[in-house]
């Protein structure tokens, strides 16, 4: 017997392998574990190519000729570069133009609005008195003679401390073209100059002869109140009172308080129940503040005779231009009469039909960044020196704070805190020019922080409001000949002087409409459109994303649990 022979009889219940082991005993005993092969990546990459419900992949794990699968790879990756292609196309559109601007499914009657605001300036800043000084020859010393000062100061002299108040306030608000840039200080005091227009400036009753309002002729007190603006003392009709406009912290809140309104004045009396946002509160009858009308045309709107006397004509502060300057504006935003603004001649009448123009918003687009919409929601931006939100009134807040670092003051008229300083006559030329300025500035950010066709973002950051409303004007005018409708009616003690101009403002419709801020692109909308494209290119879905999840996870971690 072979010395390698195995005693069969000391193994007869167990197992011989090839080479004569004994691999298992008895059936009493346990087999021995054995490591079993495990799957390899490649295992579970054929698995998932023979399973998935994604079109041509299956060709890639069967065996098939390596041109074959080099040609379904091929087409395959194609297709993901088309989709991914169109899917990044939509993503931009998607991220630049979220919002779209459309015509709403309904008009709007004009009573669900407020009437505009009318800020009526008169070009005469002050009544000239008989024995008062015309300031003329001092305003043309100030280009001409104030580097030799001598003429200058020896008219100065002549002036008491009450004309020289009047005098460097007059240089405020007169056209900034006759200051000189180097002017110094001319009064060694501090002028209150709120205090001095009152003093100076024509009365109420100089110049608003009588109105008109919801059908009823009356007292103009009744309707309107005073504003400072940055051309003087202005008139506003239905605008919102400061008190409501400005934070509590601001001279013009304080001046506001300080300011009786009369008890004629049945609009601002009135607790406010109107938003640009929100609208009219449900249970808001037809007299409100602001003030709203039922219906459009001339017997619904407002009518204004205002009037002038020829020996109030001041040429050298405010120009060749006599008469009045109207603005139409939100209830809701501080009156810039410089900016805009409506010429009302002397001897004119001039009618105002005004066409509104509003733009809402849909719930949707508050989930989006500000930048992205391209607007302020009302919760979103909050001033400083006001308690709502415009556009306007956020220009006007940015320029009230380049002015202070700039020059380290601000002009009177802009809204301000106690502890902000008011520019004197020898910083006049220093705050006009931050205007341009700021605008520079504004506009070279704007250019610099988007490669869109819109604004970007700047230091200022004064987007529109989310909902808006901006009043537009049909104009037109004919002749007032006050002399022959006196004579007419058989008056004749009237001063020869008197200039009488006459305004009526007015809805052009009854309806109008609105255009709406909506999603252009919502996240349901991106899913869908790029579920689409997949869905086109490859059957590609969000089952097809599972069964990819399922496969290189929870299927391949099971299968090496062996």
């Amino acid at each position: 017997m072979n010395s390698k022979e195995v005693d069969l009889s000391s193994n007869e219940n167990g197992t011989i392998d090839d080479d004569g082991e004994n691999i298992s005993k008895s059936s009493g005993s346990e087999m021995p574990h054995k490591k079993i092969f495990c799957p390899t990546i490649r295992t579970v990459i054929s698995d998932y190519c023979a399973k998935t419900s994604i079109h041509g992949v299956q060709y890639l794990g069967e065996t098939r000729p390596f041109r074959e699968k080099l040609f379904w790879f091929s087409v395959f990756v194609v297709s993901i570069y088309c989709a991914l292609t169109l899917i990044r196309n939509i993503y931009i559109k998607w991220n630049e133009t979220p919002v779209i601007v459309s015509f709403s499914e309904k008009s709007t009657p004009v009573w669900n609005i407020p009437f505009p605001a009318v800020t009526i300036c008169t070009e005469t800043k002050r009544t000239l008195r008989l024995d008062a000084p015309s300031y003329g020859d001092l305003f043309n010393m100030l280009k001409v003679d104030v580097k030799n000062k001598r003429r200058f100061d020896a008219k100065m002299a002549n002036l008491s401390d009450t004309e020289l108040e009047e005098f460097v306030t007059l240089l405020h608000i007169c056209n900034t073209q006759i200051i000189d840039e180097g002017i110094p200080v001319l009064y060694p005091q501090l002028v209150d100059y709120f205090a001095v227009l009152d003093r100076m400036a024509p009365s109420f009753d100089a110049i608003f002869t009588f109105c008109k309002w919801f059908n009823v002729f009356g007292d103009c007190k009744g309707l309107f109140i005073e504003t400072y603006t940055e051309e003087g003392v202005c008139f506003t009709f239905n605008g919102l009172n400061d008190t409501d406009l400005y934070r509590e912290n601001t001279c013009q809140h304080q001046k506001a308080q300080e300011m009786v309104i009369p008890k004629s004045n049945w609009i601002s009396n009135r607790s406010l129940s109107w938003s640009l946002e929100n609208g009219y509160s449900k249970n808001t009858g037809i007299h409100t503040y602001p003030a709203r009308v039922l219906s459009a045309g001339s017997r619904a709107g407002l009518f204004v005779a205002i009037q002038n006397f020829g020996k109030n004509l001041d040429y050298m502060c405010r120009g060749p231009m006599q008469g009045f300057k109207v603005l139409l504006h939100s209830p809701d935003d501080v009156p810039q009469v410089s900016k805009q603004f409506v010429r009302i001649p002397l001897g004119k009448e001039i009618l105002i039909a005004v066409k509104p123009n509003m733009i809402t918003t849909s719930g949707g687009i508050a989930y989006y960044h500000p930048q992205r919409r391209q607007c302020f929601l009302s919760n979103e931006r909050q001033l400083k020196f006001f308690k709502i939100y415009t556009q306007t009134n956020c220009e006007l807040e940015c320029l009230t704070n380049f002015t202070l670092s700039k020059c380290g003051c601000v002009k009177f008229s802009m809204p301000r805190t106690h502890d902000m300083p008011v520019c004197r006559e020898d910083k006049i030329h220093c705050y006009a020019q931050a205007e341009d300025d700021l605008l520079l500035r504004e506009f070279t950010e704007g250019l610099k922080t988007t490669d869109f066709n819109y604004r970007g973002l700047t230091e200022c950051n004064c987007m529109p409001a989310c909902t808006s409303l901006v009043y537009n004007a049909e104009i037109s005018q004919g002749n007032f000949d006050l002399d022959k409708l006196l004579s007419a009616m058989g008056i004749t003690n009237t001063p020869q002087d008197l200039q009488m101009s006459r305004l009526e403002i007015y809805f052009k419709e009854n309806q109008f409409i609105t255009s709406k801020r909506s999603e252009l692109y919502g996240i349901t909308d991106f899913l869908a459109n790029c579920g689409g494209i997949f869905g086109l290119f490859m059957g590609f879905s969000i089952l097809s994303l599972v069964e990819m999840l399922y496969h290189f996870t929870l299927r391949f971690w099971s299968n090496i649990q062996c």
